[in-house]
């Protein structure tokens, strides 16, 4: 391959195994004189990363499905967490907050979290500034900067890590900090992804009055107001979360166009 490139073709790639290999064989067949081939794998599981660099393609690797679009704005990692490994020391009962916040932000974000509570990361400054409004001042923060990254299309990679047991006595309640943390997650859900939020509670309601409908149509043949207030609260549920959708996808929109906001600039 040249030093220099006149033309970079990208070839944004999902399990393509089986189609990648002939259409780079084509694409080498054209002989186009200097021009390099970019292969983005968008989070492949069937080898295709393998067939592009046999074929000397210069392969770009997704650690996650993100998109098509962002295979081709990739530059790598915008974040880089430290994930603590089932090996370190962490103990059991948090451990298995650990577990469950990062359930609830995967199921949040559509991306595997594996240690969405990790303070050990490595961004950007810039980056980071994108968000600083959002931030709070609690241990929380890391939390918020790994949602807000992966709900705009940033790219998060985690590294396993071990940990040792701190000494002296944790500031961390397991009860009151943990509620309260469990309410951060899911205010910061509401802010970035809110019909992830809705959709489960608008389906409780509409199951719950289709239920209750079958119910009283097989024990009493008529339809109770119940039923309606049920049915009627499970729409109205599910049209606050499609709007709140837009709107977090128009605030994320404006913030991309915005300057960071909340440090001035260093001469």
């Amino acid at each position: 391959m040249a030093d220099t490139c006149d033309v970079s073709v990208i070839v944004p790639v999902f399990n393509e195994a089986q189609n990648l290999g002939q259409l780079l064989d084509r694409l080498q067949s054209l002989h186009l004189p200097n021009a390099e081939m970019i292969v983005v794998d968008d989070g492949s599981t069937d080898g295709s990363s393998e067939i592009a660099e046999k074929r000397g393609a210069r392969v770009i690797q997704h650690p996650y499905n993100i998109g098509n679009g962002a295979a081709i704005k990739m530059n790598r990692y915008h974040m880089v967490v430290g994930a603590r490994a089932k090996g370190s020391n962490l103990r059991f009962h948090r451990y298995a907050a650990n577990m469950i916040y990062n359930a609830f932000a995967s199921y949040v974000t559509r991306f595997k979290v594996q240690d969405l509570t990790s303070g050990f990361r490595v961004l950007s400054r810039k980056d980071a500034l994108k968000f600083i409004d959002l931030l709070p001042n609690t241990f929380s923060y890391s939390s918020t900067l790994t949602l807000a990254f992966l709900r705009s299309g940033f790219t998060v990679q985690h590294v396993p890590i071990q940990t040792l047991y701190r000494s002296g006595q944790s500031k961390i309640s397991l009860i009151a900090d943990g509620v309260r943390f469990l309410l951060i997650i899911t205010k910061i859900a509401t802010l970035f992804s809110p019909f992830r939020v809705f959709l489960p509670v608008s389906a409780f309601f509409f199951f719950s009055g289709i239920g209750y409908y079958l119910y009283t149509y097989m024990t009493e043949h008529r339809f109770t107001n119940m039923s309606v207030f049920l049915l009627t609260t499970a729409v109205i549920i599910f049209m606050l979360g499609l709007v709140s959708e837009q709107i977090a996808l128009l605030r994320m929109e404006q913030r991309s166009l915005l300057p960071p906001q909340g440090i001035e600039e260093e001469n």
